[in-house]
């Protein structure tokens, strides 16, 4: 299968819960009229995430199909452009990101009905071609992150090549996904030698020693 990985932020000027509220409870009928969505989830920050101001997203949405031609058929439907039409009502469009994706799974532990997703957007090292990028995250970081404490369910979620050609260029690489059983639980992490491990990792594929990062928990709303 593939995934869309779509970055979402809110309108301006509009309350958080107000946006997160609509996005759940309103948004799904739209998007689960689309043909062939075999599954969709959306990741919400959670509260303690905009103490210090707004994030580098308010969340993310996550829409599978069977695979390309699945895809394609889906972005050109009639249901797509409803789901665009109410994607206006609640979110910043011209802000969204979206990439298509690939899944590699490292960890595929359960998560429970307090866990937390941290979600990690990655760039590639400007000098490293993306298979070189791919081959050190799916391999040497994949290693080092499936060693941090509490971490109970791991995907990586690689950019597919076909947004490279053209000299086409995609708003990020990929994105890593960490599941934790609860915040205290990510916090442990956070401090333990392994994830420090990963983090002294970053400079030897990523363009930035911190990519944007946001802690999420996620509704499975097709699944």
């Amino acid at each position: 299968m593939v995934k869309v990985i779509t970055s979402i932020r809110r309108k301006p000027g509009m309350a958080v819960d107000e946006f997160q509220r609509y996005w759940r409870e309103q948004h799904p009928a739209v998007v689960t009229a689309l043909p062939g969505i075999r599954r969709y989830v959306q990741s919400h920050v959670l509260p303690t995430g905009y103490r210090k101001g707004d994030p580098p997203w308010d969340g993310i949405a996550e829409v599978w199909a069977d695979d390309t031609d699945a895809l394609r058929a889906m972005t050109r439907s009639a249901a797509n452009l409803a789901v665009q039409a109410d994607e206006a009502r609640f979110i910043d469009r011209a802000s969204m990101g979206l990439i298509v994706t690939e899944e590699h799974t490292v960890l595929d532990g359960p998560a429970g009905p307090e866990a937390v997703k941290g979600i990690e957007f990655l760039s590639r090292r400007p000098d490293l071609s993306v298979e070189a990028f791919q081959e050190h995250w799916r391999t040497r970081h994949a290693s080092i992150l499936a060693k941090i404490p509490g971490l109970t369910r791991c995907v990586l979620s690689l950019t597919r090549r076909s947004a490279y050609t053209a000299g086409r260029a995609p708003i990020y690489d990929g994105v890593t996904l960490m599941w934790f059983a609860s915040p205290e639980a990510l916090r442990g992490a956070a401090a333990s030698t392994s994830y420090a491990d990963a983090v002294a990792d970053r400079p030897a594929f990523l363009a930035s020693s911190m990519p944007p990062f946001i802690v999420t928990h996620e509704h499975v709303i097709v699944g």
